[in-house]
């Protein structure tokens, strides 16, 4: 039942970033309102994917690379899918801030994965 609630996350999260990423600039949601400041951003972007490579790894336990280059994966294919609306920018510096927000939750979940004991088999 608990691998049930960690998919449910980890597609909930998914499909929040996919509408975050996806939709049209008027209608992205921002913490801070339209004129936010661009840290402010780059926090968003590195704690979402952070959070979903912190979820996946939860999900492939042991299996640090697939864990990461799913996260990255994501992150390229969503940045280049920008290409196709029209008020958004794809740029590389985003693929890297997603992309390292990914790999840091994916390690953070790997190191607490690392410390929980074992169930008895």
């Amino acid at each position: 039942m608990r691998r049930n609630h960690f998919i449910a996350a980890a597609a909930i999260c998914f499909a929040l970033i996919v509408y975050a990423t996806l939709s049209k600039l008027s209608g992205r949601p921002a913490l801070m309102g339209h004129a936010e400041a661009y840290w402010v951003v780059i926090i968003e972007r590195f704690s979402a994917y952070g959070l979903l490579g912190f979820l996946m790894s939860f999900l492939l336990p042991g299996r640090l690379r697939l864990a990461c280059t799913l996260v990255i994966a994501v992150a390229v294919s969503l940045e280049l899918l920008q290409s196709l609306v029209p008020d958004r920018d794809p740029q590389f510096i985003d693929v890297l801030q997603k992309a390292a927000g990914g790999t840091v939750g994916v390690l953070l979940a790997q190191t607490i994965l690392a410390f929980l004991p074992r169930p008895p088999s």
